[in-house]
């Protein structure tokens, strides 16, 4: 599942990263797999969405939350 099939209030758990440039960016910020990431907020179009991982909140685009992959 990806993140970006997540609706607001919805936990899951990172698995993997589909691009190696975003999973770059996302561990420098501490998003690891394993990590439990929650969606707290979706703009109106759907973009960016809104989510809280290791205890910060953080936004992203719907096209880098489609290269997330989560389990529930």
């Amino acid at each position: 599942m990806r993140l970006s099939e997540l609706k607001a209030g919805e936990r899951a758990i990172i698995t993997e990263f589909e691009s190696s440039e975003l999973e770059l960016k996302l561990m420098e910020m501490g998003c690891l797999p394993g990590e439990e990431i929650v969606v707290e907020q979706i703009a109106p179009l759907g973009d960016p969405i809104s989510v809280r991982i290791s205890g910060y909140s953080l936004s992203l685009r719907k096209n880098e939350a489609k290269q997330i992959l989560v389990s529930k």
